[in-house]
């Protein structure tokens, strides 16, 4: 079942890839927790790789970021995490913490982004190879979650490559700041 704003974010019960825990906003910050699919995901992969690179901008507005894949660790760590990566990547095996957030499977939603989304592809698959042909029908998510870990925006993906605008986490922490400035 889909999460709305402003429910409180459901606490997670994961490490990241270094064996880190995952928290969400415990120490009163700011968060962009996003769902990923497989872990050789093209459109996945070419997100971590905006993540990373809008990655300090982000965090000196306050934001922690929390990517979630639905992969095996050793998966995550030869795809995504085969880079230092600035914040927290977790592997979901049995992809309980995603069902916990209502993620959804949809091959037709899946086969939309194929075929509407082909320079995204094309740049996620110089990143995975012919791997990223072999992924699974989940979609992504992303969840902005305020200081007091509730969420503010649920955006669910309409397609395998639809993330929630980068302009949309930016209007976001701007929001807050004017709300701590007033």
């Amino acid at each position: 079942m889909r999460l709305f704003a402003p429910e409180l974010a459901p606490a997670l019960d994961l490490v990241d890839i270094h064996g880190q825990p995952i928290m969400t906003s415990s120490r009163g910050r700011l968060t962009l927790l996003s769902f990923f699919r497989d872990a050789a995901c093209p459109f996945c992969n070419f997100r971590i790789y905006e993540l990373t690179n809008q990655h300090a901008e982000l965090a000196a507005r306050g934001l922690d970021i929390v990517a979630v894949f639905s992969a095996s660790q050793a998966d995550v760590l030869r795809f995504a995490g085969h880079r230092p990566r600035p914040f927290q990547i977790a592997a979901d095996p049995t992809s309980s913490a995603h069902e916990l957030y209502g993620i959804e499977r949809s091959l037709w939603r899946k086969l939309k982004a194929i075929v509407t989304r082909v320079p995204t592809l094309l740049k996620g698959m110089r990143l995975v190879g012919l791997a990223g042909l072999n992924t699974g029908n989940l979609m992504p998510a992303d969840f902005l979650i305020n200081e007091h870990g509730r969420i503010i925006e649920a955006y669910y993906g309409r397609d395998a490559g639809d993330r929630i605008p980068l302009e949309r986490v930016e209007q976001f922490l701007s929001r807050v700041r004017a709300r701590r400035a007033a």
